[in-house]
């Protein structure tokens, strides 16, 4: 054993020693390191170990010990069903929690950018309208069948394709106005770069013309169409476009998709395709298309009174930035008044009963809503006009659930 000695060069060389440090005593025999279980990372029982050092170890012992760290490094790696912590629980269950924590987490980044870039106030909005219309068509009980069900589930899902690739394409011509008006929108703070949005706008523009070429329905083919051409006009920057650089034209964009398209286009679909009905444009559906046309002018007007600040500065010459917030919020007010009047008149000269009383006391009950809110709106704060536009969309999805009481 004498030629297995360790030198003092050999543990001055090894890393990590002190050079100052003297050599281990010579090792006695019958001497033994403690049990490994009683070695615990935190410090605790090392003080056994240091006296034992202090004693000398042989060779296998320090190759015991070294093996012992190296193994301790991987033992994170390497779990086991029968490790525990000190609590009792196992090792790889905390483990397990990071694991599906470090998962998840990205997963909900991204629904979360992904639901901020579709602007879901508009999605809500554009299916509700597409359902209300659509049952204005149906004239009795036996029409809500699985045919009336599956041409509005198609004309739904086509149509909100290409909602979210309009609002994208907005958002990436917008990219530099939005850090201004809304950062929170995924290309605005970054989280999306240009080259994503063009990924997303340009997927959700073939799915959605692809689902209208597959359902073969001319009305619902057209109306894709018309909002395709409107939408990229009203925002791509090429010359004779970006339509939303004038206050005029941007309404009548937002004007034309939201109350005529929507209502007429997709009413003919469930009419004449799904039903295989002649076209008939109801009272109904012309007091929706009227209505509707008020709100749109509302909702095209109102929309740049939060924004201003950025319009002003990127040149957008919007009603806001022209005539005043103050002026245009309530013109936008009157007018929902107006329609809201011509809705009680309307429904009260229904011969349907029961119509007339919902669409007389819904109406009214909307205008004193709208008016008193109204009436406590603080136009210097920038938060209280943005929330007054999410209550004017509550107003539009609330006239869509009226519009089929209509008779």
């Amino acid at each position: 054993m004498d030629s297995l000695r360790l030198r003092p060069s050999l543990l001055a060389a090894r890393p990590g020693t002190a050079a100052a440090a003297p050599p281990p005593a010579l090792p006695r025999r019958g001497h033994f390191l403690p049990p490994l279980c009683s070695i615990h990372p935190n410090g605790k029982g090392l003080d056994s170990l240091s006296s034992q050092r202090a004693q000398g170890l042989t060779l296998d012992q320090y190759q015991k010990l070294f093996g012992w760290k190296s193994s301790y490094h991987r033992i994170p790696h390497r779990p086991t069903a029968s490790s525990a912590d000190a609590s009792g629980q196992p090792f790889h269950s905390g483990a397990e929690a990071r694991d599906s924590a470090s998962i998840w987490k990205p997963i909900s980044s991204s629904l979360d950018a992904f639901y901020r870039f579709s602007r879901p106030h508009t999605v809500i909005g554009t299916a509700l309208s597409i359902v209300s219309v659509s049952l204005l068509a149906v004239e009795s009980l036996s029409d809500m069948s699985p045919l009336f069900l599956t041409g509005l589930l198609e004309a739904v899902v086509a149509a909100l394709f290409m909602n979210i690739y309009i609002v994208g394409l907005n958002q990436l011509f917008d990219i530099e106005i939005d850090k201004v008006n809304k950062p929170t929108l995924p290309l605005a703070s970054g989280e999306y770069s240009p080259a994503t949005g063009v990924a997303l706008v340009s997927a959700f523009a073939v799915m959605s013309f692809g689902l209208g070429w597959a359902v073969g329905s001319r009305p619902l083919f057209l109306a894709l169409f018309i909002s395709f051409i409107l939408g990229t006009a009203y925002s791509i920057n090429l010359p004779f476009l970006r339509w939303k650089r004038s206050a005029v034209v941007a309404a009548l964009c937002i004007l034309a998709v939201r109350a005529v398209i929507v209502q007429l286009a997709f009413f003919l679909h469930i009419q004449t395709f799904v039903f295989g009905r002649p076209a008939v444009f109801s009272r109904p559906l012309i007091f929706a298309t009227a209505f509707m046309t008020f709100f749109s002018v509302v909702i095209a007007l109102f929309k740049d009174i939060p924004d201003i600040e950025g319009d002003r500065i990127f040149g957008i010459r919007s009603f806001s930035v022209r005539l005043g917030q103050k002026k245009v919020f309530w013109i936008c007010v009157g007018l929902l008044e107006m329609a809201y009047c011509v809705a009680i008149l309307m429904g009260a000269t229904s011969a349907c009963l029961w119509s007339r009383y919902a669409t007389v006391l819904g109406h009214a009950v909307l205008a004193a809503i709208l008016w008193n809110r109204s009436r406590s709106l603080d136009l210097t704060s920038k938060t209280a006009i943005t929330s007054f536009y999410m209550f004017i969309w509550k107003l539009f999805y609330a006239e869509y659930l009226l519009i089929p009481l209509v008779r």
